[in-house]
């Protein structure tokens, strides 16, 4: 067991959990998950503990105590995730201290509903990481305009930071430049530079889905063939882009004093598309110094019949002409980029609301019983 995913920690690629469920903090599966399949981090979301919270006993205990308290919806929600995720951050402590503060994170989101709320977004995430009181937290923020701010005021303030919902090259360039802006605000402070983490959150599968919805109307056989290849593309694009500025002159002044260069990760890696391969999104985007963070599905999948292949970094000049080719059926790439952001957002105020109603009503429910 574990075979096929350590082999990616042995290629350069990080493997993290996209999912928490109390229970496997608890008794020993993610314990186990870490020995065998190298998991070295773990993210989180309203959708993620919607299912958690709805779909298990779970939390019916700590629901019911503080839903006689009085508590409101929204205080029993913070109580669970904060519990979880503090949980699953010791779990992954000595994965942070052995890998010398490079790996064994656990991404813990602010509220969705600050998305376009700059000082409400710092000052929730200043108090997350104060009450967890752990250092391999990060505070995952969504890359909205306003989420650009956020991230470069956060990592000034020494927070490790997980950029998220991010679905253009040029999303992830701002995310970069902030994080490299944070780190030059820290240095010109005369403030330590090393030790702070970030990612930016690539969603990868919702690309492939909405591209592949605009060919499909396209019908033509030829621009089929461009079928499943917009979200690897944009990758290896973005990756080229990347590598570039985390070796410019302007980061290698940072580098020289001891910061880090922010890592891509590709999220939303569960294939949605039944005719794609159930591992597409891993196998095609093995490269080093990058996270690949999978859902439970995938990841018994690739543990099943995965295969370690070297074919992302030597294919990364064909992304920008597959790109190209696709906008030469008249598919606007920034605008489904544009949508895929805005939708995101929504999903996962829309999770957060409807674990919030869903609390409600377990609550009231436990007491009634």
């Amino acid at each position: 067991m574990g075979t096929r995913t350590r082999k990616l920690k042995e290629a350069g690629q990080s493997l993290w959990l996209d999912n928490i469920q109390r229970r496997e903090l608890h008794d020993s599966t993610l314990k186990n998950m870490i020995a065998e399949d190298g998991i070295s981090g773990i993210t989180s979301n309203p959708t993620i503990f919607m299912n958690a919270v709805s779909k298990s006993f779970d939390y019916d205990d700590q629901i019911a105590k503080l839903t006689k308290e009085g508590k409101a919806a929204s205080d029993i929600y913070h109580s669970v995730i904060i519990e979880d995720i503090r949980d699953a951050a010791k779990l992954f402590l000595p994965v942070y201290e052995e890998s010398g503060k490079k790996e064994g994170f656990v991404s813990i989101e602010i509220n969705p509903q600050l998305a376009f709320n700059v000082e409400k977004s710092i000052s929730q995430a200043r108090a997350i990481l104060e009450e967890i009181g752990l250092p391999n937290i990060m505070i995952k923020v969504p890359s909205t305009k306003e989420g650009i701010s956020v991230i470069r005021q956060l990592i000034y303030d020494g927070i490790n930071v997980n950029a998220t919902l991010v679905f253009s090259p040029e999303c992830c360039q701002d995310v970069a430049f902030a994080y490299i802006a944070g780190l030059e605000d820290r240095l010109n402070q005369g403030k330590d530079v090393s030790g702070i983490r970030s990612v930016a959150s690539f969603f990868l599968s919702r690309i492939d889905t909405s591209v592949d919805k605009l060919i499909d109307e396209i019908g033509e056989d030829s621009a089929s063939l461009l079928r499943g290849r917009a979200a690897v593309s944009v990758a290896k694009v973005t990756y080229l882009m990347y590598k570039e500025l985390f070796s410019s002159p302007r980061f290698l002044k940072l580098k020289e004093k001891g910061a880090s260069p922010q890592k891509l990760l590709w999220a939303s890696t569960g294939t949605k598309d039944p005719s794609y391969s159930d591992v597409k999104y891993v196998e095609e985007l093995i490269v080093s110094n990058t996270v690949n963070t999978l859902p439970p599905k995938t990841i018994e999948a690739f543990r099943d019949h995965g295969d370690i292949i070297n074919t992302f970094e030597p294919s990364c000049g064909e992304g920008a002409l597959i790109l190209s080719q696709i906008e030469e059926y008249g598919i606007d790439l920034d605008k489904v980029y544009e949508d895929l952001q805005s939708a995101g957002v929504k999903a996962f105020e829309k999770s957060y609301l409807d674990l919030l109603v869903a609390i409600s009503e377990k609550g009231m429910k436990l007491l009634s019983d």
